[in-house]
Formats: C-alpha cells, structure tokens, sequence
C-alpha cells in the first residue's frame, strides 16, 4: 500500500489538516463499512441467539490476540477495556493500596492516570518527568511506578523498561500515547494500557490492559466476563489470564471496528510518523517556542492557546489546546502529508 492509498482510507482528510490522533484519531472507510454492516445486521436481524453470542465472544478473542500481538505478549495477558482510564483503576483497585503504601508517578500525566492513582488509597509522590527525578522518589514504602509511556504534554518518551529494571519495581504505564504511535514492546512490562481510539485510529470506548501476571493482580471489579461460574453467595470461579479483569461489555460494531482499523494499519506506520513530527519541528522551529519531543506529538507554546487553535479551526487545520500548559499540541500521524503539516505552518 502506497502512502496515497492508504492517505486516501481516510475521508476526513479530503478536507482537513487532521492533527489530533492524540485525542482521536481519524477513522478510515474501512473501519466504517465494517461498524455499519454490523448495525445494520443487528437492526434487521436483532441481537440474539446462541450463534449471534458465539460469534461476539469469538470477535472478542480475536481482538484479544491482535492487541497482544500489537505489544508483543500473549493474548492470556491481555484484558480488553473501554479506555486508558478504566484499565487504570482495574490496576490499582486490584493492587489493593492503602495509606501506608506509595507510588511514584510524574508532573506530566494525563487525568487518566492521575484520577485513579489518587483514589487509590495510595500516598502518590509526584516527581518531575525525567528519569532520574523518578528514580530518586523511590522510598521504601513505594509500591508502584506509574508513568507515561510518551507524555501527553509534549511528547518525549520515557524509558519505562528502564525503570523498571533500575527501581526493582511494577510498573504501571500510560500507553494512550505510544501504542500505534510508535514501536512498543510490553515484555518486561507489568500493566500496561492501550487507548483503541487514538493512534490506533478505531471506534470510541475501545482498548485493552496488559497484565504480566494475571494470578498476582485481585480481581476487584468483577463484570459477567470475569467468571466461568459463580454461586448465588457471590462466590465466583474467574477466568484464565487476563480475560478475568474485561470490565464489561463492548459493543460488537466496536469489535469488528477495531479489527477493522488494525488491519488498515501499514508496515510503514512508525517510520513515517516520526519522520513527520520530525519535520513538523524543523518546520515550526523558526516560528514558535517547541517543547522537547521525540516521539509523534509536537506541542508549542503560545499566549493564546484556545484562540491560535480557534484560528487554525478556521482554516480547517485540526489540533488541540492543552489547557492549563500554554500548550498547541499537534499530532503527526502515518497519514500525515508535507501538505497537512505546511498548513498547520501557513495558518500560523
């Protein structure tokens, strides 16, 4: 697949300068076509039947393996959740943390991460995004290391397998921002989370959670999809691996919707998108004030943030403020053209 037939996958793009993977990414015809034959078969022929839930928990499974082949474990390590939010508190309300117990985590994380951990029981010490800020915040009393794996902020990667090794310590990372980003291997890795609407580019409330060790994580919040029988006193045989902390149902146009967008996925991905958030900094380097990056968001600031994004908008070029940082956040994609990126540049 050339980069012009895979660009042209993408009807949003017939118009836009789409440069918010971040928060969504753009959704190709074929992901499309998939959700909507399967409303449209659920419409006329209902949602019901042993052959109707046999196939839905087989879409399950699939997706299952494609996620884990996607990081590169087991699909028994992989639950399937509705964001990086909820594999969050799967995590840390299956860790069981009290008062006593501590977590590391950085000044750079995204509400998504930071909600759960502070709810947790938790004392949460919070340390500058630098490694060796994190590394030094350990103490005794921490249990875990909760990171970003790219920070959503501005984009630089953190060495999360490094922590891991050099602290001794689980490691719970945000991968909303690295998985279909950029390469990501999970071996090594004790949780880690993967957002199905952003740079994997499918349908809303879709993703999944890795869990090394399924046996050493609680399950704490049960759904139907936990257990392989249970008594009415509440007593409950759970699944094997992973598949024992899925949250609940996901919709079967969103199974097929995901599957649908990884198939669309090229062997390329990475390496273009990194080329062009690469080029987006040379070409924005003369013209604002970068912050730091590497991997495929490229954020600058601006004494206006809502009102340069409110300009852009006008000439149908798509980013978003960070509020509160002072921050435009453009997101470069494998879809990404040197057109979309000159007009981010030209409407500037």
């Amino acid at each position: 697949m050339t980069f012009a037939e895979a660009r042209a996958l993408f009807p949003v793009l017939e118009r836009f300068a789409y440069l918010n993977a971040g928060t969504f990414g753009p959704l190709a015809r074929p992901t499309l076509d998939a959700m909507q034959a399967q409303l449209a078969a659920d419409a006329v022929g209902g949602r019901h039947g042993k052959a109707y839930f046999e196939r839905l928990l087989d879409l399950r499974e699939q997706l299952r393996a494609r996620l884990a082949a996607l990081v590169g474990v087991e699909p028994a390590q992989v639950a399937l959740t509705s964001s990086t939010t909820e594999s969050c508190n799967v995590v840390l309300a299956g860790l069981g943390l009290g008062p006593e117990d501590e977590v590391v985590t950085t000044s750079e994380e995204h509400f998504g991460l930071l909600g759960p951990l502070h709810t947790s029981g938790a004392r949460v010490t919070v340390a500058r995004a630098e490694p060796e800020a994190i590394l030094a915040a350990v103490t005794p009393r921490t249990r875990l290391l909760a990171v970003s794996q790219v920070l959503w902020t501005r984009g630089a990667t953190l060495p999360v397998r490094e922590l891991r090794e050099r602290s001794g310590l689980p490691v719970l990372v945000d991968g909303a921002q690295s998985v279909g980003a950029i390469p990501v291997d999970a071996t090594g890795l004790d949780f880690l989370t993967i957002s199905g609407q952003k740079w994997l580019c499918g349908p809303d409330a879709t993703g999944g959670l890795v869990v090394a060790d399924p046996e050493s994580l609680r399950v704490a919040r049960p759904s139907y999809f936990a257990q392989t029988s249970y008594k009415s006193h509440g007593a409950f045989v759970p699944k094997e691996g992973a598949a024992r902390f899925d949250p609940g149902w996901l919709p079967t146009a969103s199974l097929v919707g995901l599957l649908a967008a990884l198939d669309v996925a090229p062997d390329w991905r990475y390496e273009r998108a990194r080329g062009q958030a690469l080029r987006l900094r040379e070409l924005l380097a003369t013209h604002v004030e970068l912050t730091d990056g590497d991997a495929t968001l490229v954020s600058f600031r601006t004494e206006d943030p809502p009102a340069v994004v409110a300009r852009l908008a006008e000439a149908d070029v798509v980013v978003r403020e960070l509020p509160g940082t002072g921050l435009v956040r453009a997101s470069c994609g494998w879809w990404t053209s040197d057109e979309d990126l000159e007009r981010l540049v030209a409407a500037l």
